[in-house]
């Protein structure tokens, strides 16, 4: 898992420990929680824009141009997935952003586990990230090989809800994956979201 940085941590930390976002947090998650709340799996936030990007095929090389937008935790309380709680880049560091609720953050936990025995045994090392694409309502978690990169390819795993025709939690190999969605009729995709 990679490290976020300090000022992410202590930004959701903050949030954490404070009553009117804790209100915020229970409302989101549907129901109150009774242990101690605790940020996890922290993973960086890629942002697929259309607008900056120079690539006009959708494929992998187009994950080169994302920009990193802040950092994603899990919530958890216990053992249990509580909501997701973000940051955003800001000038002089990170602040927290929002909770957020529904089935993104049981998904992303899930997509991690799958990441693990996906990869389990290759010589690659992946870094995990999450990979927002706006224009197809789709997260992913991508994983991005950082070593042996000439022998191995991005992958994405979309999680739960997919758009349509595309299968959640089902690893693909991002130019596959990028050229589906390109395939839908977007413009999205023609430049990169």
């Amino acid at each position: 898992m990679p490290q976020p940085p300090a000022a992410a941590l202590r930004a959701v930390r903050a949030a954490i420990d404070s009553p009117t976002t804790v209100r915020a947090l229970h409302s989101t998650a549907g129901r109150r929680r009774g242990g101690v709340l605790v940020a996890s799996h922290a993973l960086p936030v890629h942002l697929l824009d259309p607008a900056t990007a120079t690539v006009a095929t959708p494929s992998a090389d187009a994950l080169a141009e994302t920009t990193r937008t802040g950092w994603r935790f899990l919530v958890m309380d216990g053992e249990e997935v509580v909501a997701a709680a973000e940051t955003r880049v800001a000038e002089g560091g990170h602040t927290f952003s929002h909770f957020a609720g529904g089935p993104y953050p049981l998904a992303t936990l899930r997509a991690l586990r799958q990441a693990q025995k996906h990869t389990a045994g290759s010589p690659t090392v992946f870094l995990p990230r999450l990979l927002s694409v706006p224009g197809h309502y789709m997260t992913a978690l991508w994983l991005h090989p950082v070593l042996d990169r000439a022998q191995s390819a991005d992958v994405l795993i979309p999680l739960a809800p997919a758009p349509l025709g595309v299968t959640a939690h089902l690893p693909h190999d991002a130019d596959e994956l990028l050229s589906l969605l390109s395939l839908g009729g977007s413009r999205l995709l023609t430049v990169t979201t």
